[in-house]
């Protein structure tokens, strides 16, 4: 009889049975590979972990949001609800008396002003009884820089002449020939980077008149945006509110009287110039008003500013008491109101400001606009507990004389029902004006 084969694989401990050697003899051994390094980094290479992959499209989809804002490409992303001009708490009989910026055609969070703004015709005609029948002749940037050319050519001419006897120095014709150069470059920019030259005029002592070089006026207004930025950022507080008041708004009021609406980047813009808020109000929201000119489309295109950003309450109470206590037109009501609306802890000094410029309307003989009556509303909402109890008895007085069917109401429950500060203990705070 012959020998038996053991079983492949070795023999086992203990008896293994014929019967169980014959059946691991012919079954198929599984052989299991042991993968080499190679093989890992290869299959490392070619898969990418599902909860990575979603980590990197999350990344790519944030990096292309960034970019599609960096170059005026809005992505789409759920828009924010609108703020109106209008109380929460009016009637539904007076919802078309008080104007709104939420309604069609008005400001979007993610699209800027792009729509033309509808406004409202009879609140356009109450806020052109306030308006400066007179207004002085806006002055710009070229215009500025002219005539501070001019002085400093005779003062500075006239001092170099008698201590050296050499006129002052122009520029150089080269600079001159670059920044024309500039221009050519940024009145037909729309995308991509700007010229080092540009970039390098806010370290400049005499950037203003370089800066007139390059022909602002005739700027894109993708470069008009550009340049706020770098301007914006580099400039001290005091040059950027030159830039804002001399560059930045003439073209920003051009841009509404020609279109009924402003350009994606000029709104891009305005919010941008937000960087530095002392010298935006200082800039742009003080001389609106001061002007006496200012449309309700401007002031409701602007306000919306006011309503999406983030604004320092040192800054915001400033704005208030100045627009407090200059000469009153219908935009300062629009932009109290929406100043207000942001809750701010305000100093009593701004607080008696703002009771003093609503008690200063006893003696008007014209019809107010709502939106004067709407501001006021909105203190009495606001800062009723903040308000003492002599100057309450005072406005609901001047709600007497000044009475609106729907808001004086309304004004007169808010004061009624509600606590008043101690004048005794109450410590006012002290707040530095420029």
């Amino acid at each position: 009889m012959p020998k038996v084969k053991k079983a492949r694989g070795g023999s086992k401990k203990g008896g293994v049975s014929l019967a169980e050697q014959i059946m691991q003899g012919d079954a198929v051994r599984v052989h299991e590979r042991v993968k080499s390094k190679e093989d890992k980094v290869e299959n490392e290479d070619e898969y990418v972990d599902e909860r990575l992959s979603r980590r990197i499209l999350e990344q790519a989809r944030i990096q292309q949001e960034e970019l599609q804002t960096e170059h005026g490409l809005s992505p789409e992303t759920k828009k924010t609800p609108v703020t109106t001009l209008g109380s929460s708490t009016q009637d539904a009989d007076s919802d078309e008396e008080w104007p709104a910026l939420g309604e069609a055609g008005d400001v979007d969070a993610d699209a800027g002003c792009e729509t033309e703004v509808v406004v409202d015709t009879e609140d356009e005609k109450a806020m052109e009884m306030f308006m400066n029948k007179n207004p002085p002749l806006r002055r710009t940037l070229a215009d500025i820089i002219m005539e501070k050319i001019t002085e400093k050519q005779t003062e500075v001419g006239t001092v170099m002449s008698e201590v050296s006897g050499r006129p002052m120095p122009q520029l150089d014709p080269r600079v001159v020939e670059v920044y024309k150069g500039v221009n050519k470059v940024l009145s037909k920019y729309r995308s991509g980077k700007l010229p080092k030259a540009f970039k390098i005029i806010p370290a400049l002592s005499n950037w203003e008149q370089i800066l007139y070089l390059t022909e602002p006026e005739t700027w894109t207004a993708a470069a008009m945006y550009q340049a706020t930025r770098i301007f914006s950022s580099n400039l001290k507080e005091r040059m950027a509110q030159r830039f804002y008041n001399l560059v930045l708004l003439p073209r920003i009021r051009d841009d509404i009287a020609e279109y009924k609406k402003l350009n994606f980047h000029l709104y891009n813009a305005l919010k941008k110039a937000l960087f530095k808020p002392g010298a935006w109000f200082k800039g742009i929201l003080i001389p609106l008003c001061e002007s006496g000119t200012c449309t309700l489309r401007e002031a409701i295109i602007f306000g919306s500013i006011l309503t999406k950003c983030s604004i320092p309450v040192l800054h915001s109470s400033a704005a208030m008491l100045k627009l407090a206590e200059m000469e009153y037109n219908g935009a300062n009501s629009i932009f109290l109101r929406l100043l207000l609306d942001k809750k701010y802890a305000l100093p009593f000094r701004v607080l008696d400001a703002l009771v003093a410029h609503f008690l200063s309307f006893r003696s008007e003989k014209r019809v107010l606009p709502v939106l004067w009556h709407q501001s006021l509303l909105t203190m009495a909402q606001r800062y009723k507990a903040d308000l003492a109890s002599e100057q309450k008895d005072a406005v609901l007085e001047l709600l007497k004389i000044q009475t609106h069917p729907h808001i004086s109401a309304e004004i007169r429950r808010e004061l009624q029902n509600s606590e008043s500060r101690d004048l005794e203990t109450a410590m006012p705070v002290t707040m530095a004006m420029d």
